[in-house]
């Protein structure tokens, strides 16, 4: 017959060989969680493309980066949670691109108004040193 120490000793056997292998399986079947800081960060660079005014001058780019985000939320809620992080990291960079274009449009409109400015007034000293010879 079996002594208890050799019975002890299968069943710890068997333990270790089966803990593993539940840990393993756990594993593989576990979804990953939920990507709210991706859909956060998302939303965050939308709203500051809208408050910097990309509607006017990025459109394309802020309607394709809030389109991006609905087609991630769309995906958390078919629980495709790989596919919802990388469309809301691709909103967010539409979004973030958006903002730098509009920055972008706004710099030269100003640097364009400091180029007509700086020519009325090279005219305008041109003018007056003439009136005076």
């Amino acid at each position: 017959m079996n002594s208890p120490i050799e019975f002890t000793r299968s069943a710890r056997r068997r333990l270790r060989m089966t803990l593993p292998m539940l840990l393993l399986c756990g594993v593989a079947f576990a979804k990953p969680p939920i990507p709210t800081t991706n859909l956060d960060s998302a939303q965050q660079a939308i709203s500051n493309a809208e408050r910097v005014e990309a509607a006017t001058f990025a459109a394309v780019e802020l309607g394709e980066a809030r389109s991006k985000l609905a087609a991630a939320q769309q995906a958390v809620s078919e629980k495709e949670m790989v596919a919802a992080a990388q469309l809301a990291d691709e909103a967010r960079a539409s979004a973030e691109l958006a903002a730098a274009r509009t920055g972008a449009a706004k710099a030269a409109a100003v640097n364009a108004d400091i180029k007509r400015n700086t020519a009325t007034l090279v005219e305008e000293m041109q003018r007056k040193t003439g009136d005076t010879k």
